[in-house]
């Protein structure tokens, strides 16, 4: 099998050294022929994955966006209200190791509410 496809490869192959205006012919036809094929696909079967960008929640009108807007509001009160929390832990002195990485986990998830991801 593998000799088979071999040969014939290399039958094609020598047939474009032997003929390379019909070569770039049969190539360039081919070549059109796809695009037209893709543009024609694309006019009249468009994927539905296509221009699936979200609009920011701040134009957006429909319930499920303002939801989303709440809850991510009420998430960042609690972040703020366990960052202030901390911050007077510092002011006592109190402040441990765990705690300076819990400030920079709250501060990237108060960022991330914040910009919207």
């Amino acid at each position: 099998m593998k000799n088979f496809i071999k040969n014939t490869g290399q039958k094609w192959v020598d047939w474009s050294v032997e003929n390379p205006k019909k070569f770039f012919t049969y190539s360039m036809v081919f070549l059109s022929l796809s695009f037209l094929v893709s543009i024609l696909q694309g006019i009249f079967v468009p994927s539905d994955l296509t221009f699936k960008i979200k609009p920011p929640i701040l134009y957006s009108k429909s319930s499920v966006a303002q939801n989303n807007q709440t809850k991510n509001s009420k998430e960042m009160e609690k972040i703020v209200g366990e960052l202030q929390l901390l911050k007077a832990k510092r002011d006592r002195g109190e402040l441990l190791k765990v705690d300076s990485l819990r400030i920079e986990y709250l501060f990237n998830q108060y960022q991330n509410f914040k910009n919207g991801h």
